[in-house]
């Protein structure tokens, strides 16, 4: 079976908006948002081919300061975007911080390493979220920024997107936003902008891997550590 090519079917759906022609509507996106530097790239990448809305619902996050300075920086980005004016206006939506709904969906595979099923149960949880808003609020498309991460499984975010894709009745973006030196102009837009670019993917159990001293020599686990 071939490798699906999910930044060639986006090029494709994007190749695709470039005949419409106006006073065709401007498609609506609703984009999970897992941190600003992540999602740097992406608005500045999809801003001038969607209206988008941020969803920013990150339950996995599990310490409040953390969370805390995360979405401070995801609305200074979106303001800065805003001012700069060279993409269709970015809107937000905050959910409510909500870490126990992530124990809870992770209760059993606490002691997954990461990448495993852990990580997936916690993209499910946030991308079914995502979905079903997009569905009830009538968007034309939902996404979500994990796909940036070099140590995130494209593949498996994209599956799960779809399968939510298929349950809530609203399209998927495809996506591996890595591609096309993606992650490397995200760290370059937040050094750029001076934004917080966290060590860990936000649980407990991601900081507890990156507080293991990198001179041990585990190349493994440095390999793993978020870095977006």
């Amino acid at each position: 079976m071939n490798k699906r090519q999910y930044q060639k079917e986006l090029d494709k759906i994007l190749q695709g908006l470039e005949s419409r022609k106006e006073p065709e509507p401007v498609p609506t996106l609703f984009l999970h948002s897992c941190c600003a530097p992540c999602s740097s790239y992406v608005l500045e990448y999809l801003g001038i081919w969607f209206e988008i809305t941020v969803f920013y619902y990150n339950p996995n996050i599990s310490f409040s300061p953390e969370y805390q300075m995360r979405v401070r920086e995801q609305k200074r980005l979106i303001e800065i975007y805003n001012k700069e004016g060279n993409r269709h206006p970015i809107k937000m939506m905050e959910s409510d911080y909500v870490p126990q709904e992530f124990f809870k969906e992770v209760k059993g595979l606490e002691t997954q390493p990461e990448g495993a099923a852990r990580c997936n149960a916690c993209f499910g949880l946030r991308l079914r979220e995502t979905a079903r808003i997009a569905a009830a609020e009538g968007y034309d498309y939902f996404a979500t920024t994990l796909t940036i991460s070099p140590v995130k499984n494209a593949g498996r975010i994209n599956q799960i997107g779809g399968q939510m894709a298929a349950i809530y009745g609203v399209p998927w973006l495809p996506s591996d936003f890595k591609k096309k030196n993606g992650y490397k102009r995200s760290v370059e837009l937040s050094e750029k902008y001076g934004l917080y670019r966290q060590d860990y993917c936000g649980c407990v159990f991601s900081r507890r891997e990156s507080q293991i001293p990198r001179s041990n020599g585990n190349k493994e686990i440095d390999n793993r550590r978020e870095k977006g």
